[in-house]
């Protein structure tokens, strides 16, 4: 018995040192005075007491240590630890971990989280998305644009040159607006609203154009050149980085250039230069969003210097250059027709086409470094573009199918009153507010200097798949009325152009099984760059100190997972009380259980994990639903915590919870080793899967909220384009709302007398006309009731077309025959 009580002393001192993370140091102090305390209090063994000590002092003593633990697992860390190539080592460099790193602790710190600046635009800013932004918006046609002229306007076009819009990104030095990103994803958010196309049109010169890469890397020659002209609209940029042989596969682009001596006549200038030390390259670029009409083309291509001109590297690297598209050799201006969009978008190829060593962005000095400066750049843009339409999408589809689900009856009842409808409403409110609350947390981390690589993946792949889920639940609930094409039909394109979101910038597919958690993994974790980084350089000592700590944190996550586990997380602390301070708690300990898991991933598999693919896209999974979840909890303390958001921020965080949750347990069922696997389970889940999907009682209370105008329904929407002219398919939603819920009693009077046969008549206007007559309702409600009947026909009615599917008769789409 004495001896199992010393144990037991022990154990408990190592467990309270573990669950609160303390230093190897004091960790093995407490250890110590626990076994003395065992052999003095319980006269417990000296062997015990002696084994205790050797294996303290061997953690403790570095030289002992290296010799017995470290030394050995170097050894073998090296032989089964891949090489690292010159693209995946400047991919592991480029970028910044920000939130995400708390998240991988296990331990994630809410004071920091609430330290971050709620997001909050300018008055410049908010006056340009007020004025400028309102205005393009009311000029865009998206279904001239897509089924008529196949572009925008001319006047729209001249209109985003004439505003600035080319140039939010670009300091105002150079003529730009110096936006902040979160105005430039509002910007792009509400024009994404109104049509896609002219989103992209906005988006690509601000994101993922040469504007970025200049202001970053440009020499100030290029900088003063083409700075205030990309700002004035008067270069259309573009940036050719995909081949048809190298699509996710960005790095291993086959275009190449070489270096050499050569002539060229400047297109700009109209002057020859001879003899000049320059590049001849060749390249076949597609997927270039505006190239068919860029006047300057950013691209990245291999640069090789076979003659040693530049030095004695042979193989430079990735660079990036800018030519303009006037230039001799240069074939562009075909498009591409992605997904029935027409934003522009087309090919461009050149074969042994010379431009001067200055056209190279940053000059000689930046040759090879072109992977670096775009990984960088790109996961910026990554977490404003394609995130941004996703909300939009999310915010379009909240406001117009609550509309439209209040609006259309059957059955005598609005559809959204309907179980089934009130489900898929709640999905769509819910989705949306997790897509606005990821997105506004990484614009904060943006706008405060970071550059987070592994939020851009989270952000890219779980918005746009949120986006896919939204549309695809609007389009079901409203149907027909979605179906049919045509002016008065405002989800279609956006359904149609799903498949573009989903496979630029990275495939999902790819971003999900292979980025996220494969960045996150290395960047994220506290000691696995180091660890790597030590043995590529052979530096034994580094990895000592990082495999010990790394030792210590494992085993912190297991004990923390274990014991908030068995409390189902009952006792952990949250920084807020309330209706929140149980997704703080679950939060916490989902991040446990998930550092848990990746790290016993990790060992037990080593560099085989990132080909185990389905296994790596779960443990992303999980890293980025607690993301997902920690920035909902974030959204909502920033709006206020007010009551008419609950269930907003209940569903939203506790579905990426059980989300994150459902991660870990398809990890753990599908992790090969099984015994290791039941082990982890019972550390993990060793109650089982405790968290449980959102109530279906929240999703009714989206559903109602997206139903009925509110402050909360406008929260939700800011942003959005929201016309008001009846005569729009959109703005006419908000007219027919208002008037069927005010006219709602009247016609449950009107249904009551009908089933009641006090109402004459074959027709609901004749039995209205009816009901006048006998004075079951006044001529105000009379006049209200056609009113809101009218504007609900409006709103139900779909476009049709004569039997050659030309342009629809407005007359015809509104033609009665009651």
């Amino acid at each position: 018995m004495t001896a199992l009580i010393c144990v037991a002393v022990v154990l408990v001192a190592f467990l309270l040192v573990a669950y609160l993370r303390a230093p190897l140091w004091l960790s093995s102090l407490l250890v110590l005075l626990g076994t003395v305390y065992s052999v003095a209090a319980h006269g417990a063994s000296v062997i015990f007491a002696v084994v205790v000590v050797v294996v303290l002092a061997v953690l403790n003593l570095k030289p002992l240590r290296r010799a017995i633990i470290t030394g050995p697992l170097f050894s073998v860390f090296k032989k089964i630890t891949p090489p690292m190539s010159q693209t995946e080592q400047e991919a592991v460099d480029a970028g910044t971990v920000w939130w995400d790193r708390d998240l991988f602790s296990g331990k994630p710190n809410y004071s920091r989280l609430h330290s971050f600046p709620a997001p909050k635009l300018t008055a410049e800013e908010q006056a340009f998305i007020d004025g400028p932004t309102e205005q393009l918006c009311a000029m865009l046609d998206d279904w001239k644009i897509t089924h008529d002229t196949k572009d925008l306007s001319p006047e729209a076009w001249q209109f985003i040159k004439d505003n600035g819009f080319l140039g939010m990104i670009i300091k105002k030095e150079y003529g730009g607006k110096e936006f902040s990103n979160l105005a430039h994803a509002r910007v792009v958010t509400k024009i994404a609203t109104r049509s896609g196309s002219a989103a992209v049109t906005v988006m690509v010169p601000n994101s993922l154009g040469p504007g970025e890469l200049l202001q970053h890397y440009g020499t100030e020659a290029q900088k003063n050149y083409y700075l205030p002209r990309l700002a004035k609209g008067i270069e259309i940029p573009c940036f050719a980085l995909t081949s048809p042989e190298a699509g996710s596969d960005a790095g291993g682009i086959p275009d190449y250039g070489l270096v050499t001596r050569g002539s060229y006549t400047d297109p700009r200038t109209g002057e020859r230069h001879e003899d000049v030390l320059g590049i001849r390259v060749s390249w076949e670029k597609r997927y270039i969003t505006l190239g068919p009409i860029a006047t300057i083309l950013g691209m990245a291509f291999k640069l090789y210097d076979p003659d040693g001109l530049l030095g004695d590297k042979k193989d430079i690297g990735i660079t990036c250059a800018l030519i303009p598209t006037e230039h001799e050799g240069v074939q562009i201006g075909r498009r591409h027709y992605p997904g029935t969009s027409v934003f522009q978008n087309g090919p461009n190829w050149g074969k042994d086409v010379f431009i001067p060593m200055d056209w190279v962005i940053g000059g000689k000095d930046y040759v090879g470094q072109g992977w670096r400066m775009l990984v960088e750049c790109l996961s910026v843009g990554r977490c404003i573009s394609l995130p941004a339409m996703s909300v939009a999408s999310g915010k379009l589809s909240s406001w117009t199918t609550g509309a439209y689900a209040r609006i259309r009856n059957q059955f005598g009842l609005a559809i959204g009153k309907f179980e089934g409808v009130d489900e898929a409403l709640g999905r769509i409110g819910g989705f949306t507010y997790q897509m606005d609350a990821a997105q506004s947390l990484a614009l904060t981390g943006l706008d405060l200097g970071e550059k987070p690589s592994v939020l851009s993946g989270i952000l890219k792949y779980h918005n746009t798949e949120r986006m896919r889920k939204c549309i695809n639940d609007a389009m079901d609930v409203h149907a027909g009325k979605a179906v049919c094409i045509g002016p008065n039909n405002y989800l279609a394109h956006g359904y149609q152009a799903i498949p573009v979101a989903i496979t630029v910038e990275g495939a999902n597919i790819l971003t999900r099984s292979m980025i996220i958690f494969g960045q996150g993994a290395i960047r994220c974790h506290p000691y696995v760059l180091t660890e790597l980084r030590a043995a590529m350089g052979n530096d034994g000592a580094a990895f000592d100190g990082a495999v010990i700590g790394h030792i210590g944190f494992t085993i912190s996550n297991a004990v923390r997972s274990l014991l908030m586990g068995l409390t189902c997380g009952r006792f952990i602390g949250s920084p807020k009380s309330g209706a929140t301070a149980v997704f703080y708690r679950n939060t916490t300990r989902m991040s446990s259980a998930f550092a848990f898991a990746a790290d016993m991933g990790m060992a037990s598999l080593g560099g085989s994990l990132k080909f185990k693919e389905k296994l790596s896209a779960r443990l992303g999974d999980a890293l980025s639903n607690l993301y997902i979840a920690t920035a909902v909890l974030k959204k909502y303390q920033d709006e206020g915590a007010t009551a008419e958001d609950l269930p907003l921020m209940q569903w939203a965080a506790q579905t990426a919870l059980y989300d994150c949750q459902t991660a870990l347990d398809g990890f753990l069922n599908n992790h090969p080793n099984r015994a290791l696997a039941w082990l982890m389970r019972r550390i993990v889940f060793p109650l089982g899967l405790t968290l449980r999907t959102a109530p279906d009682e929240v999703g009714t209370r989206i559903a109602r909220l997206l139903m009925e105008p509110s402050a909360s329904r406008d929260r939700l929407t800011e942003f959005m384009y929201k016309p008001t002219a009846e005569t729009d398919p959109v703005g006419v939603l908000d007219h027919a709302l208002k008037a069927v819920i005010a006219t709602e009693a009247v016609e449950g009077k009107l249904r009551k007398a009908s089933r009641g046969g006090q109402l004459t008549g074959l027709t609901s206007h004749a039995q209205l006309a009816d009901a006048q007559t006998k004075g079951l309702i006044t001529q105000e409600e009379f006049s209200a009731i056609t009113r809101a009947r009218q504007l609900k026909r409006a709103v139900i009615m779909v476009d049709d077309f004569d039997s050659q599917l030309r342009n629809p008769d407005p007359e015809v789409t509104t033609r009665s025959v009651f």
